[in-house]
C-alpha cells in the first residue's frame, strides 16, 4: 500500500479508514512473517516433512492475505 493511496483515503474517506487499512496491512505482514518463521523451524526439525509443511504454510499465508485484503476493502467503504 503506497503512501499516496493512504493520503487519498484520508482526504476522501476520513482518517479512521486510512488507519484501518494500514493496520490491516501491518497485521497481514506480521501474520505471514509468523507463518514463515514457524514453517522454517518445523522444516529444520523434520526435513522429511518439507513438502507438506511448505504447502500448508503457503495456503495459510494466502488465507491471511485474503482476510487482510477484505479488511482493507471494508475500511475503504463509508
Amino acid at each position: 500500500m503506497s503512501l499516496s493511496l493512504l493520503q487519498d483515503v484520508a482526504q476522501n474517506y476520513g482518517a479512521i479508514a486510512a488507519i484501518g487499512g494500514g493496520l490491516a496491512a501491518i497485521g497481514a505482514g506480521v501474520g505471514i512473517g509468523k507463518i514463515g518463521g514457524s514453517a522454517m523451524e518445523a522444516m529444520a526439525r523434520q526435513p522429511e516433512m518439507h513438502g507438506k509443511i511448505q504447502s500448508s504454510a503457503l495456503i495459510l499465508a494466502a488465507f491471511v492475505e485474503a482476510v487482510a485484503l477484505f479488511a482493507v476493502v471494508v475500511s475503504f467503504l463509508k
